[in-house]
């Protein structure tokens, strides 16, 4: 039995939910958003949208609670928004934005300039003292995220000195290094 698939996802003020054949778009404040959708079935009832599967089989489990988060995830995307903060660690290491184009020096030879699609918000805070942040905003979860794992990849974290781009707050392993 999926526990999260069972879960009603509550409408907020302000957002509208439509399904229509098997494509559930989801409006706000902050945009739109489609998903299609198969083996399950969407309703909306009573301010709250439920998604049911036709019988107990491994794939319709599967896409059960798969289908509920993504539809929560559109939900919560389209009237709150969804954010994702890197930080480069490094010496040296730069990261700058003029409108859609992100400028970041990364200790290669060449600086990196990076093309973000229109519905990410992107902005650069660089403090004196403090390492680099970027910081990327849309109301489409799935895009902001492979979005930041786009620029994570450029230069991933090393465990030794740690080196390289990661998420604000995310725990690095750590490697002791060579004992002289």
């Amino acid at each position: 039995m999926s526990r999260i698939g069972k879960n009603p996802v509550a409408i907020p003020q302000g957002v509208t939910v439509d399904v229509k054949d098997n494509v559930i778009t989801v409006k706000g404040k902050l945009g739109e958003l489609t998903q299609d959708f198969s083996d399950v079935s969407v309703k909306v009832e009573d301010g709250n949208v439920l998604v049911e599967r036709p019988s107990d089989s491994k794939n319709h489990t599967a896409k059960h609670g798969l289908y509920r988060a993504l539809v929560n995830n559109m939900i919560e995307g389209v009237s709150k928004g969804w954010t994702k903060e890197l930080e480069l660690v490094g010496v040296g290491y730069r990261a700058s934005n003029q409108g859609q184009k992100l400028d970041l020096a990364l200790g290669f030879s060449h600086n990196i300039v990076l093309d973000i699609a229109p519905e990410v918000k992107v902005e650069t805070v660089s403090d004196k003292g403090k390492n680099p942040i970027v910081k990327l905003t849309s109301h489409d979860k799935q895009l902001v995220g492979q979005v930041a794992a786009k620029i994570r990849g450029f230069r991933k974290p090393e465990p030794y000195k740690g080196k390289g781009i990661k998420f604000v707050g995310e725990q690095l392993r750590r490697k002791a290094g060579k004992s002289a």
